[in-house]
């Protein structure tokens, strides 16, 4: 024995102070500055001990216990009940307090001779809590024909079983601990501790079974079956959990409310002695029936269960009560779990359930969250669990409740690789080992580390996992370290176990390990599962990304598990991966397009989730790839590119395109520079970054620049200037509210030069605007800006170009109400400035009446916007959800707002204003619109205006009218900031909500509706 008296101190055992000096002293362990004689070995087993100073405590306590002297002895001799009581009350308060309560249970931690055999079995466990009942392990198990039935009942029953359960738990817990007390004692390992604490749950219930037939006196042809679900089932359990449970019984009808009777009790019994017993993934849940016969069960699960539950099954095992019944269950329920990856909606579910997970945990715990966090446990399962039932439908050694356990059999079947199984197994089980830890401490349901300003606590955990310094860090350091590295390794577990065999099974090179090759048909139903609707497309893309032994070839293959994973979440995996595919060959030839994506894990994830959501931005990135620069985020700062300023972008626009020599390179820049915005654009407000109006606002302004600088180039080409040119914007154009999809929407104004005749301008002013409108309009690599001039007076038969002095007549002759309710949005957007300023002047007088608006043209404009809704909406469209023309919708806000300022804008100069919003809010203001309607129709305008938005973004062509179902409706809610795994039914629920409320305003402010 090593002597370690020479230099020992209670500082350097970690038991400073007088206190524990004078509690030492009265043990009889130490004698002033020196362990006391054959007492060194305590000594330094109380300092391995977690928390030494909470095991002395419960020492000094335990001394004052009648068994103390035996206890003392035996502590000088027997090395393993030193490390076991030591590592024990350093561990666990409540164990602590159960030693105390019960000193003679000090004898289930001495080193017996049976210590190192191998662990008591549940039939022993059984009979042991049979026994504390008082019912004969010999008889049936309880709830079967003849059961054990206990002697004991009622509150002399709870605690009989509650101590004996302690008594249990205590002689695992010590074993789980020793090697903490005493190094030289055995390591458990803790899926070895988790089995046998599953085990000790199922002699838990049948006692609890046993006590709840003595109190209930069930009639004897009554069998009930208890099926083990969640870690329970899986033989995996927790030391402080909830246990899983379904109840079926046999036979039913007159006898199922006694069987329902004596499940509850069952529930009550063992919830006040062991554990509390959840059966809410039963059949409907809380609102299902309690107990089912068997038929019941499995025509509930035919007919009516979700995806989810399937998954919950997998993990179904009986544990208690008829064993025939129990097993009967399995048996008729098993196929159907290895049959739920066919369903069309099972990744979804699965996705949407895991985010539900993520999305209910506290904003202030996420990062402390050893189970539902990101890289926690739960990731560890759902991915276990996923690639087990996409695989288990013709592999049935994969057919095992037990996470670690299939884990290993999917590594051994070439799901997963042997390295990242392996890796991934280990990181559960440290997590695992974490969780156990905290919950033996008080024996409370707990997954959550200590805060990180928590040193003491920290330090406790670090010491009872067995973690040590490492030379550079002390154990705190140590455990925080490998948390974290655990953590992140298990955050890449779909690379590591979706991915990775899929590009192996599609790019088998020379060299290349064979571990994990899936082959063609488990690819494809892989990738089925994880949501491609074609996989043997996404396979071809896999294919052509990947093949050869070029560099871009490797760098795809490191980078493309990291990329399906990120696709998989998205809304249209099968069109991500082809834009994917395409914009990588076109931009084969740009060195740092893949260089960056490897560098920057932001970029890669982004250009993900737009790829999976959006068909107009790959579109536009193939000829602009610069803006991926922009989805870089630094620091956790977001690139200030992504949100320039529209007046900035403006100037730098028109500056650009002032440089080129002809018309026709200066439209070429500028549609490229359209490009590059509206692309910018996109990203942002697909990315949440940009609000609608701020969006609408810069895809405005790069238009109007557009448009401006294709005007400036034609005009600078032309060799004599005949007159002055104005363009006025119309429209939402000129209130500065343009969409993804929309025409420039403008009149023309020309003033003829000096000794110019009006007939001579106009002539050639139309000449320009036609070459303005065809450079714009015409085939191009770049979008389109097409310039639409129907709202000129007589519409598509009037001239193109107008003089001043034209149209002041023809708005004093034949201008109608209409007319001037278009004139409100009339805002000069390029040409002359003065011009422009003398156009307003001329039409401010016609939109802004001073008197106001007559009783008649308030009838008429009624009854235009009555024959709009009835006739315009195009045949088949739903009222419901057209953006622009349905209830609630861009038209019904628009008009409402319109008429408003027809009606008072003479009087109340605020409300001169081209812009929607900003006319609704001077309407509040001025006290002509209470403020619940104004905000009623701008979360209308919002919300529809976003809507028609998405739906450019998603379809990459102009649309109205919402998706009714599918992958598109799908899209449409994700790039309106919906999950994308999740229901879209919920988008389209708040769409109809927000839209109806604003058409209730509508028709009381525009209509004049009263409710009656």
């Amino acid at each position: 024995m090593m002597d370690r008296r020479t230099g020992t101190s209670l500082a350097r055992l970690g038991l400073p102070g007088p206190d524990a000096d004078a509690t030492l002293r009265e043990l009889g362990w130490w004698d002033g500055d020196a362990p006391a004689s054959g007492c060194e070995e305590i000594m330094w087993a109380l300092a391995r001990s977690p928390d030494r100073d909470l095991a002395l405590r419960a020492v000094e306590r335990l001394a004052q216990t009648p068994p103390w002297p035996e206890i003392d002895r035996a502590l000088r001799g027997d090395a393993g009940l030193r490390g076991r009581l030591f590592a024990t009350l350093g561990s666990s308060t409540a164990l602590g307090d159960h030693l105390i309560t019960h000193p003679d249970r000090c004898a289930l931690l001495a080193d017996t001779p049976d210590r190192r055999d191998p662990p008591p079995d549940l039939a022993r466990r059984t009979a042991h809590l049979l026994r504390a009942v008082g019912a004969d392990p010999a008889a049936p198990p309880p709830g079967a024909p003849g059961g054990a039935r206990a002697t004991l009942t009622g509150a002399e029953a709870v605690t009989a079983l509650r101590t004996a359960y302690r008594d249990e738990l205590l002689g695992l817990a010590s074993a789980d601990l020793a090697a903490v007390g005493d190094p030289t004692l055995p390591v458990m390992e803790v899926d070895d501790v988790a089995a046998q604490l599953a085990d000790l749950a199922e002699a838990a219930l049948a006692a609890a079974l046993a006590v709840a037939a003595a109190e209930q006196d069930p009639p004897e042809e009554l069998r009930l079956a208890v099926i083990g679900m969640g870690k329970c089932g899986g033989r995996e359990l927790n030391y402080v959990s909830d246990v899983d449970v379904i109840f079926v019984a046999e036979p039913g009808g007159e006898l199922t409310q006694a069987s329902t009777k004596l499940a509850s009790r069952v529930m009550r019994v063992a919830g006040e002695a062991c554990f509390e017993v959840d059966a809410n993934l039963r059949p409907e849940g809380r609102q299902g029936a309690l107990v089912r016969t068997l038929d019941g069960h499995v025509t509930y699960y035919k007919r009516w269960a979700k995806t989810w539950e399937f998954q919950a099954l997998l993990k179904a095992r009986p544990i208690a009560g008829d064993p025939a019944l129990g097993a009967a269950y399995v048996e008729a329920l098993s196929p159907m779990v290895w049959q739920a990856s066919a369903r069309d909606d099972f990744v979804a579910e699965v996705q949407a359930m895991r985010t539900r997970v993520i999305d209910n945990i506290p904003s202030d715990q996420k990062d402390r969250e050893l189970k539902l966090g990101r890289g926690g446990l739960r990731d560890v399962e759902f991915a276990v669990q996923l690639l087990q039932l996409v695989h288990g439908r013709t592999d049935d050694t994969l057919h095992s409740g037990n996470t670690l356990r299939a884990l290993a059999a999917l590594s051994d079947g070439g799901y997963v690789g042997r390295d990242d199984g392996a890796n991934l197994a280990a990181s559960y089980r440290f997590l695992r080992l974490l969780e156990h830890r905290l919950q033996l401490q008080k024996l409370r349901r707990t997954h959550l580390l200590p805060a990180a300003d928590d040193t003491e606590a920290l330090r406790w955990l670090a010491r009872s996992a067995r973690i040590r310094p490492d030379g550079r860090r002390d154990v705190v350091g140590v455990l925080v370290a490998e948390w974290q590295r655990n953590a992140r390794r298990v955050t890449r577990l779909h690379e590591k176990l979706f991915y990775r065999p899929l590009l192996t099974a599609v790019s088998r090179l020379a060299g290349e390990e064979a571990d994990g090759v899936l082959s063609p048909d488990a690819a494809k139903a892989r990738l089925s599962a994880l949501g491609w609707a074609s996989a043997e497309g996404a396979l071809g893309h896999l294919r052509a990304l990947t093949g050869g032994v070029s560099r871009a070839a490797s760098i795809q293959r490191a980078l493309l598990p990291v990329l399906l994973d990120e696709l998989s979440q998205s809304p249209d995996p099968d069109r991500g991966l082809l834009a994917y595919r395409r914009v990588s060959e076109a931009l084969a030839a740009t060195p740092w397009y893949l260089r960056l994506l490897r560098d920057e894990g932001a970029v890669a994830q982004r250009l993900m989730t737009l790829l999976g959501t959006s068909a107009l931005v790959p579109d536009l990135l193939q000829r602009a790839p610069e803006v991926l620069r922009m989805l870089a985020i630094s620091s956790g700062v977001q690139s200030p590119e992504l949100t320039r300023d529209p007046a900035e972008v403006s100037v730098a626009l028109r500056a650009t395109v002032a440089r080129q020599s002809t018309p026709e390179a200066a439209v070429a820049s500028a549609r490229s520079y359209r490009r590059h915005e509206m692309l910018r654009i996109a990203c942002a407000d697909l990315l949440g970054v940009l609000e609608v109006d701020e969006v609408c606002a810069a895809l405005n302004s790069v238009n109007e620049a557009v448009l401006a600088a294709t005007l400036d180039a034609v005009l600078r080409s032309e060799p004599d200037d005949r007159a002055t040119l104005a363009v006025i914007g119309m429209g939402r154009f000129g209130g500065g509210e343009s969409s993804y999809g929309s025409d420039a929407d403008v009149m023309f104004v020309c003033s003829p030069a000096e000794g110019v005749d009006d007939h001579t301008a106009v002539k050639w002013a139309t000449r320009v605007v036609e070459r303005v409108r065809r450079l714009l309009g015409s085939p191009s690599p770049d979008p389109a800006l097409p310039v639409d001039a129907d709202l000129r007076p007589e519409g598509r038969s009037g001239p193109m170009v107008r003089t001043l002095a034209s149209y002041r007549e023809y708005y004093a002759r034949w201008g109608e109400v209409w007319e001037a309710q278009a004139l409100l949005r009339a805002r000069p957007v390029a040409g002359d400035r003065a011009l422009g300023r003398e156009f307003t002047t001329l039409i401010d007088p016609i939109r802004y009446p001073a008197d106001g608006l007559p009783a008649a043209s308030v009838v008429e404009i009624r009854r235009i916007k009555s024959r709009v809704d009835a006739e315009r909406l195009p045949r088949g469209a739903d009222r419901t959800t057209h953006t622009k023309l349905g209830s609630g919708g861009l038209a019904d806000v628009e008009w409402t707002v319109q008429l408003l300022q027809l009606q008072h804008a003479g009087d109340v100069p605020e409300l001169r204003t081209t812009s929607t919003l900003d006319g609704l809010h001077e309407a509040t203001e001025a006290g002509l619109l209470p403020a619940d309607d104004a905000r009623e129709l701008e979360e209308g305008w919002r919300t529809a205006t976003s809507a028609r938005n998405a739906i450019m973004l998603v379809k990459g062509k102009p649309g109205d009218q919402l998706p009714r179902s599918g992958r598109e409706l799908v899209a449409v809610a994700a790039a309106l900031g919906y999950p994308a795994g999740g229901d879209p039914g919920e988008f389209l629920d708040d769409y109809r909500r927000v839209t109806r409320r604003a058409r209730n305003v509508v028709e009381r402010v525009f209509y004049g509706w009263t409710e009656d």
